[in-house]
């Protein structure tokens, strides 16, 4: 008999089911264990599906309360926000307070205990990360940032604890007392970068550089340099001789004009720049308008 129709069977005669007097005894307690097995898993159904209530349950009675506890597990105290330093551990041992976890303080505990000293060390850091973003974010300055520093180098103690114990460990049951570290590489090559992620190669040594082109380079450079001297010259001797003519003229006024030239000093040395360059080297139109200059 198939098992869906058997299972219909039984729950429309609601697992009352008459046996005929000439059937046999086996045939009834095979009915039976069919008939207990489907009732448990009726029954297993049922559970499940009062678990599942009733975990949906605790999920909407959870309140935010709880899960605003949770949440501020990640930050420092409130009563501790806006000091400057903060103190942590008895009053009485003031020798004792601030202070990281000692090599030979940790040597004395078991490795369950380090194991649990451990994850509170690490809830403790991400703490003290989250506290010193949130001062970034708002641009002021973290409450004792010195325990960072403290913090770290109590784990780096409890490192140095545990990979005594595996030394002394493998020392004893294998012989030598190396634990696996980091591998060290000896004679390893260099290898070339490639083309297009060697962007300093390039620079120097890709299509457009070379002796010619720096050549060229250098030579276009000095023409510039050279235009550009002589544009300051001829600015600065017109000036010299605006105030040979107008010796009263506004000295931040020609200033504004000829940014480049030193106005003030040209004024208190007239004769300097007669000596040093003559104005027969230039033609009249070097005296116009600075706008032609």
């Amino acid at each position: 008999m198939n098992q869906s129709r058997l299972r219909s069977l039984c729950l429309f005669q609601k697992f009352s089911i008459k046996f005929p007097k000439n059937e046999s005894i086996q045939s009834r307690n095979l009915s039976n264990k069919i008939v207990n097995v489907l009732s448990k898993q009726n029954e297993n159904s049922d559970q499940t599906k009062t678990s599942s209530k009733s975990s949906s349950q605790d999920l909407f009675e959870l309140s935010s309360e709880e899960i605003n506890r949770r949440l501020m597990s990640f930050f420092d105290e409130e009563k501790n926000w806006n000091k400057d330093e903060v103190i942590t551990g008895d009053d009485i041992f003031v020798s004792l307070l601030g202070r990281s976890w000692r090599l030979e303080e940790l040597r004395i505990k078991s490795n369950s205990d380090l194991h649990k000293l451990w994850y509170v060390l690490v809830k403790e850091r991400n703490m003290l990360y989250t506290m010193q973003q949130a001062a970034k974010d708002e641009v002021e300055n973290m409450s004792s940032p010195e325990r960072i520093v403290k913090v770290e180098d109590s784990m780096k103690n409890i490192e140095e604890v545990i990979k005594e114990r595996n030394r002394a460990y493998f020392k004893l049951e294998v012989g030598p007392a190396d634990i696996a570290e980091r591998r060290r590489v000896i004679g390893c090559s260099e290898h070339l970068i490639p083309y297009w992620m060697n962007a300093e190669w390039r620079k120097f040594n890709s299509p457009g550089h070379g002796p010619d082109v720096q050549d060229f380079l250098q030579r276009l450079r000095e023409i510039k340099l050279n235009k550009e001297m002589s544009r300051n010259l001829k600015q600065q001797l017109y000036c010299q001789e605006l105030f040979r003519r107008f010796p009263d003229l506004d000295v931040d006024y020609l200033q504004r004009r000829f940014p480049r030239v030193d106005v003030q000093h040209i004024k208190e040395n007239l004769d300097e720049y007669v000596k040093k360059y003559p104005t027969k080297r230039f033609p009249n139109s070097s005296y116009v308008q600075s706008n032609k200059i």
